[in-house]
């Protein structure tokens, strides 16, 4: 039991932790060997910049080994003189950040004579030596400790385990080395033994107890070993990588998400003997793929509402004109059955109208609704009633709404339709036309009216900052008003802020988005138990950001993830089917096919 504990901390800790660390926990491993020798280690500003160093004929070299030297890869021309110019320049700063900056030298020959020429070399460095934020550390073929008080006090050594220090000779030391194969035969790849890890902390115990810093080499470069050693609070990182590894420092704060709000999940109770619906909800998260939603899973401690539904199959898609779809070309697949070029709003390819699943439905008598946690007018919401050959016309894709004419339209976007380039104000249009048009969402449970309009923008802004259940209210306005008819009904109903969070790379949006799309999720499914006329469908139009998952605990509900891309990939996404026909919903289609099941649903006898 405590070794699971053990494991269990490490892991639950991890964000605390890797939120303290930042370039200055960079060891820059032999920096000679990067394309830009020092410069791009400098750049990042690393905490350590590390050179191998030959005395060759009273000159030294920096070279991985004696056969590789080079005449013009000196100690001097590549670190010495280029450090000097930016502390000239910076005024005594190591860098800009006034962050510090150690410079260790790892000596692969003979440990005193080159040590001698190495500190002679830096007395004609006086700005280096004396500045407090530059620190000077030999590793590699060191004197004995017992000869450190024979050389300048401006050099620093870099301690080892195995090697006890007088108070003296400790002050000396800057850091403690290890090599980790001589502690564990991990590759970098999986989790550490129980029996590993405890060594390994045993080690990092050892070393902060002396109030000293500890470092490993011959670790793996790679996202899996940073963790792990971020995890063990290893002081210094050693990487060949440092711009990677520094931006993934960097990035944490936007890649790590610790959830602190939980809900419950929907349990499914019917089983649904009718095989033919009367009402459909399609629920779009936009952006969503199977990445996604697991994420979202495993914030809700293994909880999800969309992995309580059986049916389940995969959506194609690609568009017309792309191997990568846009939310255009990806709602107006699911909203046509036709495929498209991206940015095109439910036109064909060569821009010719094509006929919306909500106008169809409308000549069954069918009362539909349109509904978007983001701007009303954006591309998904847009493609289920308007017409355009271009995605940004956002002003002409509000007036296609007065050919439309859904019952229900809730979401972001009021200007579009009142404070309009062209001067006109669609909503007194709409007033005459029997509609209530209100711009304050606050309002929406007064409305009496079967047929209204509510756009606020501030009402869409993300969960992070104060949408609250948008959604959930909207869905549970726009189905009690639907109930009040006897009329079938379809409502769409987007979430379209997975999306954003994907875009900008950011695992705490895209996480807190899902969970609040899954609760909408949730919600139909309960109606759908209610309603058992009514099918379900839950997908998206593409996936976006390519978002994998480097860790995570559905113990606690933390989500560490990595991205590929800032935009969409081509990914199949999920879709998943509760109700009366969701079994036609199973396998793997195109987009297009969501819309042609539905009409085939609804058109059988």
């Amino acid at each position: 039991m405590k070794k699971i504990f053990t494991l269990f901390c490490l892991q639950f800790f991890f964000f605390a932790q890797a939120q303290d660390y930042n370039s200055s926990n960079i060891h820059s491993h032999n920096d000679y060997e990067s394309k830009l020798p020092f410069y791009e280690a400098y750049s990042n500003e690393a905490g350590v910049i590390e050179a191998d160093v030959f005395l060759v004929n009273n000159e030294l070299y920096v070279a991985h080994t004696s056969k590789e030297i080079k005449t013009y890869n000196t100690l001097k021309n590549l670190y010495l003189e280029p450090l000097a110019t930016k502390l000239k320049t910076l005024e005594g700063k190591a860098y800009p950040s006034n962050k510090s900056l150690i410079l260790m030298i790892d000596i692969k020959s003979d440990a005193d004579l080159t040590l001698k020429a190495i500190a002679q070399q830096l007395k004609t460095f006086p700005e280096l030596i004396s500045n407090k934020n530059i620190k000077v550390v030999i590793s590699g073929n060191r004197p004995l400790s017992s000869q450190w008080k024979d050389f300048p006090n401006f050099i620093y050594f870099d301690g080892r385990l195995n090697e006890e220090y007088t108070p003296d000779q400790l002050a000396r030391v800057e850091m403690i080395s290890e090599d980790l194969k001589e502690i564990t035969v991990w590759n970098g790849k999986g989790v550490l033994t129980q029996a590993d890890t405890e060594k390994i902390q045993a080690v990092i115990k050892k070393v902060h107890d002396q109030n000293k810093k500890v470092r490993f080499w011959a670790t793996q470069d790679n996202v899996n070993t940073y963790m792990t050693l971020m995890n063990l609070k290893v002081d210094f990182i050693g990487t060949d990588k440092v711009a990677e590894l520094t931006q993934f420092i960097n990035n944490i704060k936007t890649t790590f998400y610790q959830n602190t709000e939980f809900h419950q999940t929907y349990i499914p109770k019917n089983a649904f003997k009718s095989k033919r619906p009367k009402n459909i909800i399609l629920l779009i998260g936009d952006g969503m793929g199977l990445t996604q939603i697991y994420a979202g899973y495993t914030a809700n401690k293994g909880q999800s509402n969309l992995f309580n539904i059986q049916n389940q199959g995969l959506s194609i898609t690609k568009s017309s004109d792309s191997y990568i779809t846009d939310s255009a070309a990806g709602a107006t697949a699911m909203a046509t059955g036709h495929k498209t070029n991206n940015r095109f709003i439910s036109v064909d390819e060569k821009g010719k109208p094509l006929e919306l699943i909500t106008q169809q439905l409308a000549k069954k008598n069918f009362k539909t609704a349109i509904i978007s946690a983001g701007n009303i007018t954006d591309a998904t919401p847009a493609a289920f009633y308007a017409h355009q050959p271009e995605r940004s016309y956002s002003e002409p894709i509000a007036n296609d709404f007065l050919a439309n004419l859904s019952d229900i339209l809730i979401g972001g976007g009021q200007n579009e339709f009142k404070s309009r380039k062209d001067g006109k104000d669609l909503s007194k249009t709409l007033l005459e036309k029997g509609y209530t048009f209100t711009d304050n969402f606050s309002t929406l449970d007064t409305i009496k009216n079967n047929r209204f309009i509510v756009l606020e923008d501030k009402a869409v802004v993300s969960i992070k900052n104060g949408r609250g259940d948008f959604l959930t209210k909207s869905f549970v306005k726009t189905t009690s008003t639907f109930a009040k008819t006897k009329n079938p009904f379809f409502i769409m109903a987007e979430g379209a802020q997975i999306d954003y969070g994907g875009h900008q790379n950011n695992v705490e949006y895209v996480v807190r988005e899902m969970l609040d799309f899954d609760k909408l999720v949730g919600q139909a499914m309960e109606f759908v138990d209610k309603n058992p006329e009514t099918l379900l469908i839950v997908t998206a139009d593409h996936e976006t950001g390519g978002l994998s998952l480097i860790d995570g605990s559905t113990e606690k509900g933390y989500v560490h993830g990595s991205f590929s891309t800032n935009d969409h990939t081509a990914v199949p996404v999920p879709v998943f089917a509760y109700g009366p026909g969701s079994s036609k919903f199973t396998g793997v289609y195109q987009n297009t096919a969501i819309y042609d099941k539905i009409m085939t649903l609804i058109s059988e006898k």
